[in-house]
């Protein structure tokens, strides 16, 4: 590693501004479970496979803390802090209905920002979506976007019920945990059953027995091992069990868990204004708006089983070159929010941050449209088919 420089707003200016700077910005946290290394710790679980675990050429097993998605949902809701809700516009839309007519929802909470169904059933902030991706799409103008989502253009969006115009990521995030073992759990619910009477448990077994799919054990009434996966009942092999349909019980790292961040400044580059000025004002807002995801304090609690804290002291933030050496920029993990965080206040206030002054509206014809229109591209697709 080269000599590590101080990270200062010029520098920032510089990779938004450069054309011809670096590719990409890369952090590289080092994450531990709160009980120390080694402790036991709990990836996702996904239908069919179970853990996302790869075996590696060498034989060590890479697995899988946090997916791309999942780091970015944790991360857009950060804007809607009292800390960084001035840095993007909260627009909130009404669903409210006769049993909840104040039900809002924040555009930062949907899972396709922008280009989602519950915006393109909004009426006047479909319209207002619907000409900002047009633009973007005619003249490759993000400004009318980034005023009204620009979290769409950070995270990527992809306007799929509309002009199916596509926006990369700016910022890609994983957490990651090398040389890993899997446990496996086995535990006992103990019900009821024991306590009722003889005739009590005639009745219900009675009952039982009338109802198809029914089984006592299900609705509490009888004892569970849990011993193997469900899903895995099938996979015999020579009459047992092997470890695969075993119940997960988590992982123990045995080498490090990194959370990654790239931000890639290729993409940034690609994003225009209607003028020099504005391109300028935008690439700056944008970069900074993706600084602040990477470095904000987001929780570390993933899943039940999986709390994890980070390990160093400062972040080094590496700045990969077209060609040749990186250069690298550290401060400790206070100076560098609090530089960044006021980074990101003043692009936001040079490229004109505004507030909405109204909610919009939820509209169920619209929602019915979209419908319509769904089934009709799929109608079509059918018959050219």
């Amino acid at each position: 590693m080269s000599q590590i420089q101080t990270l200062t707003h010029d520098i920032i200016n510089q990779w938004a501004d450069n054309p011809k700077g670096p590719v990409a910005l890369i952090l590289k946290q080092t994450l531990l479970p709160v009980d120390g290394e080694g402790g036991v710790i709990f990836p996702p679980t996904y239908a069919d496979i179970g853990y996302s675990i790869d075996t590696l050429s060498d034989g060590t097993k890479m697995a899988q803390i946090d997916s791309v998605p999942s780091q970015a949902n944790r991360s857009e809701p950060i804007f809607m802090n009292a800390e960084y809700k001035d840095l993007v516009p909260q627009i909130e839309i009404n669903l409210g209905n006769k049993d909840d007519p104040d039900r809002k929802v924040s555009i930062l909470e949907l899972a396709h920002r922008a280009g989602d169904a519950v915006v393109r059933s909004s009426g006047e902030l479909a319209a207002e979506v619907e000409a900002a991706f047009k633009e973007l799409s005619r003249t490759h103008n993000a400004v009318p976007l980034a005023k009204v989502a620009p979290t769409s253009l950070v995270y990527g969006a992809w306007d799929s019920r509309g002009t199916q115009v596509k926006r990369p990521r700016l910022i890609r995030s994983v957490i990651r945990a090398e040389d890993v073992e899997i446990l496996h759990s086995a535990s006992q619910y103990n019900s009821v059953w024991k306590l009722l009477d003889d005739v009590q448990k005639v009745e219900l077994t009675k009952e039982g027995a009338k109802k198809q799919n029914y089984d006592l054990a299900d609705r509490g009434f009888k004892d569970v091992p849990a011993v193997f996966r469900k899903s895995s009942l099938s996979k015999m092999k020579d009459g047992h069990f092997n470890d695969d349909a075993r119940v997960l019980g988590g992982i123990i790292a045995r080498g490090p868990i990194t959370r990654q961040v790239t931000i890639n400044l290729i993409a940034l580059q690609s994003i225009r204004g209607d003028s020099d000025e504005s391109t300028q004002k935008l690439k700056r807002y944008l970069l900074g708006l993706a600084l602040v995801a990477a470095t904000a304090e987001t929780e570390l609690y993933l899943r039940e089983g999986c709390l994890l804290r980070c390990a160093d002291e400062a972040d080094v933030w590496e700045a990969v070159a077209r060609r040749g050496a990186s250069q690298y920029f550290s401060l400790s993990a206070e100076q560098e929010l609090s530089l960044i965080k006021d980074y990101a206040k003043q692009a936001a206030a040079n490229f004109g941050v505004k507030q909405p002054e109204k909610t919009y509206q939820f509209n169920i014809k619209k929602a019915k449209e979209l419908l319509a229109k769904k089934e009709e591209a799929d109608s079509d697709a059918t018959t050219e088919g």
